[in-house]
């Protein structure tokens, strides 16, 4: 099921397998039949981990969404509740407990907390008086989730909101414990590198775990030479800019979620002859996307624009093999070629959704400059243009007349805030009195409500009035190379090509740190936010892998604050360079876009249109 976790240079399966083992032991602790009743955002999660067969073989025989009043009705033992430690599931289960124990006194009830125990949440269900309702309270740590071969995700959606708003190092501490666990299933770290606040306090939970634990060895031969942890708020621009790889501008224009979209099913019927369009299906159609469907993991990190070349391409070769049938003359050509069918099957269906995605995409972003221009395309050309005037320098310190356009019109407020904390970034601040007419003209089109968000987004440093005179951003740029005139977007040579200029200013620092090494740059880390350091730890003896000719080193390269599909391709670009020399594997505390990071530091997004 998830073989291609095992594909790449660190096999995540044995990771994906220790989770199973610890589900499955919790399941067993609870002997009878049973009924699991999910918080809906642990559901995602989950569904990567174990499948419902895996509980069904444990006895599990209905699942149910956690919500107010009475539980569905259940012939069952056990009622097992899979929940994050928040204050306001424990009102809900404290209801459902009421309701059930009315009904069933023989009834038993279960409580895991994802990822970690709660004495706040057990003090709310003691207070409710249901506490003692619950035969076993325990937890499942479940800190890094195995997205693909070479990804991990915590799924935090809140960590970059409370690291920087809230001053609330939760996250922190799962993400070191995560990276614990990460130690004990691959060996020791022996290096770690690291820029920003988040990046020196993880890095200092993990060595006091570390001093902890002196008393156990790891005696695992390390698989990771490297972990390099980055801040979020090291680089705040990239995320704000729209991705422009096949995987990016899905989640930009869909969104991913737990590895699967959910697309309009229009382009997706199978229309036959003469048939009414009457029949067409209106459930939204729902794919799987990851590195197990070969083409998908062909043309994922792909520029945009290469993509149809690479589909027509894959079409070509699968009519070419679906003809070879007409060759097949003995018993063993056509044998041979009925073993292939399946497989043949499968990649044609992978190419008829893939084409059917691009066009979907196409029809959004691709302008057509001799005919009139169609109003979704002409606006995702306009925003892309400001964005890259931006990133270039161009006019970051006046009022950006495109911005008071989309304002006018009233465009989704959070594609505006997405321009404007861009241009507040590539100018290190706006000028106050430009800061001042884009927060009156926000608050007076939009409400008056919204001036806690652009309080949040002052707070997180992503929108505010410039404090010195002094903008380093040019700088920045010019020394690592951040724009890079005509990118190569259908044989890309640089990382530039997944933003169509820009090189992701988090991805440089990677490559860099792997040749020539931060001390070329000292300068520039000193303009970024936070510290930068470097820990070694020490292995026991034996264990100093001794490298093979031409053998590449592998570094977990780990986000903390949330990591884009594009900088994931451009890492994945860096591990295929012939001459890099370097494989990196990518963690995260969450998958965002410019969209969903937004959305995550606003108050009350919910009353957003999209």
């Amino acid at each position: 099921m998830a073989a291609h976790l095992s594909y790449g240079r660190v096999n995540l399966n044995i990771l994906r397998e220790a989770a199973r083992k610890e589900l499955r032991e919790f399941l067993d602790k609870c002997s009878g039949s049973k009924a699991i009743v999910w918080d809906e955002y642990l559901t995602g999660p989950f569904g990567l981990i174990a499948q419902y067969s895996l509980l069904k073989e444990h006895e599990v025989e209905k699942m149910f969404t956690l919500k107010s009043g009475r539980l569905p009705s259940a012939d069952v033992k056990n009622i097992i509740f899979f929940v994050r430690p928040r204050l306001e599931l424990m009102d809900i289960i404290a209801e459902n407990v009421f309701s059930e124990d009315k009904l069933h006194s023989s009834r038993e009830f279960h409580i895991l907390f994802v990822p970690r125990r709660s004495m706040l949440c057990e003090q709310r269900l003691k207070e409710q008086g249901v506490l003692g309702s619950f035969i076993n309270i325990d937890e499942y740590i479940l800190d890094l989730i195995p997205y693909d071969g070479d990804l991990l995700s915590m799924e935090y959606e809140s960590a970059f909101r409370e690291c920087y708003l809230e001053n609330d190092q939760t996250s922190l501490y799962h993400t070191a414990k995560g990276l614990m666990t990460l130690q004990a299933l691959y060996g020791t770290i022996p290096q770690i590198y690291g820029k920003g606040e988040c990046a020196r306090h993880v890095a200092n939970m993990m060595l006091r775990m570390k001093r902890e634990f002196a008393g156990s060895q790891n005696q695992i031969l390390p698989v990771f030479d490297t972990l390099l942890l980055l801040d979020r708020n090291v680089d705040l621009l990239t995320p704000l800019a729209t991705q422009l790889t096949y995987e990016g501008l899905i989640d930009e224009i869909y969104g991913i979620n737990n590895g699967y979209v959910k697309l309009p099913p229009e382009k997706f019927a199978q229309k036959k002859q003469g048939e009414a369009s009457k029949d067409l299906p209106t459930e939204p159609k729902k794919l799987q996307l990851n590195s197990a469907e070969e083409l998908y993991a062909e043309i994922r990190d792909k520029n945009f624009n290469a993509v149809g070349a690479a589909l027509s391409k894959k079409a070509k070769i699968i009519s070419a093999a679906f003809e070879e049938r007409h060759n097949a003359k003995t018993v063993g050509e056509i044998k041979q070629f009925v073993s292939q069918l399946p497989h043949m099957q499968a990649a044609r269906s992978s190419l008829a959704n893939h084409t059917s995605i691009a066009e979907l995409i196409k029809d959004i972003t691709s302008t057509n400059l001799y005919l009139s221009l169609v109003s979704a395309s002409e606006a995702f050309f306009d925003n892309l243009t400001v964005e890259q005037e931006f990133m270039t320098g161009v006019d970051t310190d006046k009022v950006n007349t495109y911005i008071e356009d989309c304002i006018a019109q009233k465009d989704p407020l959070i594609k505006i805030l997405r321009l404007v904390c861009m241009q507040s970034v590539c100018n290190n601040g706006l000028k106050q009195k430009v800061f001042d007419y884009y927060k009156r003209e926000i608050l007076q089109t939009y409400g008056y409500e919204h001036i806690l968000t652009l309080n949040n987004l002052e707070k997180g440093g992503l929108l505010k009035p410039q404090t010195s005179s002094r903008n380093n951003y040019p700088t920045i740029r010019k020394t690592l190379k951040l724009w890079m005139e005509d990118a190569n977007e259908q044989n890309p040579n640089d990382i530039s090509y997944v933003y169509s200029g820009y090189a992701p200013l988090s991805i440089r620092l990677t490559q860099v740190l792997a040749r020539p090494g931060w001390r070329s740059i000292e300068e520039v880390l000193k303009m970024l936010p936070g510290p930068h350091f470097e820990e070694r730890q020490q292995l026991p003896a034996g264990l100093h892998k001794k490298r093979q000719q031409g053998e590449n080193r592998t570094t977990l390269v780990f986000f903390l604050g949330g990591v884009t599909y594009a900088e994931i391709a451009a890492l994945r670009f860096l591990s295929q360079m012939e001459d890099s020399g370097m494989e990196y594997i990518i963690a995260t505390t969450k998958l965002i876009n410019g969209t969903t990071w937004i959305k995550s530091l606003m108050d009350r997004p919910e009353c957003q249109t999209p």
